[in-house]
């Protein structure tokens, strides 16, 4: 139980950093309009090479692992 304990923790902190650390939006209500003049597209762009694509993959693996271990120690406790 400890070790899940402090496997949480760890988590956590990984998950609150890689949020700290990502960009902003910086177009804003912008972008959902048609107010964006954006010429790249989601699909264009190679996102996972950036270190904000690196980020995003490291926060949905954290709050991945963050509820799994979340319902394992409910579970367990």
């Amino acid at each position: 139980m400890i070790v899940l304990q402090i496997l949480m923790a760890l988590v956590s902190i990984v998950l609150i950093a890689s949020v700290i650390m990502q960009d902003g939006d910086s177009d804003g209500i912008a972008a959902l309009g048609a107010g964006s003049n954006n010429s790249e597209t989601f699909l264009g762009k190679n996102q996972t090479s950036t270190l904000q694509g690196k980020l995003a993959l490291a926060t949905k693996i954290a709050a991945g692992l963050f509820v799994v271990l979340a319902i394992v120690i409910m579970i367990i406790s």
